[in-house]
């Protein structure tokens, strides 16, 4: 499974990835994290505003830090696939 953490480098950027982190543990998911903080990439991505998570090639938050049991649920919902 792919996930892309998409920000600058930010606090938010870093809590979101460290979130994303213990998601994938409680999850008990196999996944390949990738930091995205080229600001053309993350234009050519879509995304408006960051931090923003990106599971599978889809967008599930931008702009917010969501809960580890949301990103749990989100990582369940995709390993399903």
């Amino acid at each position: 499974m792919k996930i892309q953490i998409l920000g600058t480098g930010c606090a938010k950027c870093q809590k979101l990835y460290a979130e994303t982190e213990k998601a994938i543990a409680q999850a008990g998911v196999s996944a390949e994290m990738e930091k995205v903080q080229d600001i053309q990439e993350i234009m050519k991505l879509g995304v408006p505003m960051t931090p923003a998570l990106i599971i599978e090639g889809e967008v599930k938050a931008s702009g917010k830090i969501p809960e580890v049991a949301q990103i749990v649920s989100w990582l369940s919902e995709a390993s399903e696939k």
